[in-house]
């Protein structure tokens, strides 16, 4: 009897050192037993509930994240394989089955000599190369993925001919090639960093939740990715775009080139989307209460007490209000 009264007897002094905060108190939810001199224990439903609109924050910055990483991946494999899948994702197609005008006598003859010289019917560009293919058989080779690809259409059509053939292209495109060799380095770099940043600002992004610090950090790698996904896309667009008009508006060979409707979908998709994560990243970095701000009191919390009822109390008024529907 008089072991368990000495086990369980207290000094005042033991009574008054130990501040009411340091007492774990189960209804609130009081899981903090420490805080800073002159602070208070702050209960982890608190700063839950406090945080509830930059978790919205991040779980949509997330999302978006993850959209543009998905169709960043779409655009780095697409027109690699001879896969049905990977065949359709491509920036440009040149359709060369009608080199020859109709116009001309026998078109129809030398477009057929042209095919026996080695002239597939045509050819389709990639990020990293380019696949050809006739209009009945479909895609039959695709050329070795290779870093820092560009588009050389003289080159490719030239490699395909046996030789001594030859077929003479319009001096438009010759003379632009040399800005395409500098665009396309630019397009591929910017595309492939782009993925990478998006990636990474997708795993640091809930570090944001903490402090306005690591939202700044996320902000800013949010926005590099979302401007080098951005500029790649924009490059990628008017270069082929100017392509295609060059190829159409030659009258003197027969050349129709189309723009690959997948491919810019989903590069516009991957950089809208980049645009939208940064843009909730780096709207947490002045707004959105952070978990630093209630621990240190920069912050009141507001209790949900207030409003009446327990935080257990409410969430199970909302789980009966729920099953009565």
């Amino acid at each position: 009897m008089i072991l368990s009264q000495l086990k369980f007897a207290q000094s005042p002094s033991e009574t008054t050192s130990r501040s009411p905060e340091s007492f774990v108190n189960t209804n609130q939810g009081i899981v903090s037993s420490k805080a800073k001199p002159g602070g208070k224990a702050v209960s982890l439903a608190l700063i839950n509930h406090a945080t509830r609109t930059r978790r919205g924050f991040l779980i949509a910055s997330s999302f978006f994240f993850l959209i543009s990483i998905i169709f960043l991946t779409l655009v780095l494999i697409g027109n690699t394989y001879i896969k049905p899948a990977l065949t359709s994702i491509y920036f440009l197609k040149m359709d060369l089955s009608n080199i020859i005008p109709h116009s001309v006598p026998n078109a129809t003859l030398i477009n057929s000599i042209a095919r026996s010289l080695g002239l597939h019917d045509f050819y389709q560009v990639g990020l990293w190369g380019f696949c050809e293919g006739y209009s009945k058989s479909g895609v039959t080779n695709c050329s070795t993925p290779k870093q820092l690809y560009w588009f050389d259409p003289v080159d490719i059509i030239l490699s395909e001919l046996f030789f001594g053939a030859t077929i003479a292209l319009p001096a438009n495109v010759v003379n632009i090639l040399k800005i395409v060799k500098k665009a396309s380095n630019w397009m591929f770099a910017l595309f492939f960093t782009g993925t990478v940043l998006t990636f990474v600002s997708l795993l640091v992004s809930w570090t944001s939740i903490y402090s306005r610090w690591a939202a700044l950090t996320n902000a800013i790698l949010s926005f590099l990715a979302a401007l080098t996904t951005t500029a790649a896309t924009i490059i990628a667009t008017v270069m082929f775009i100017i392509f295609r008009n060059v190829f159409d508006g030659e009258p003197q060979i027969n050349i129709k080139a189309s723009l690959g409707k997948e491919m810019f979908a989903f590069m516009w998709i991957a950089a809208g989307s980049a645009i939208l994560g940064s843009s909730f990243q780096i709207g947490m970095c002045c707004c959105c209460t952070t978990r630093r701000d209630v621990t240190t009191g920069r912050k009141k919390a507001k209790r949900p007490e207030a409003a009446g009822g327990t935080i257990e109390e409410k969430a199970g008024m909302r789980r009966r209000m729920f099953f009565r529907r």
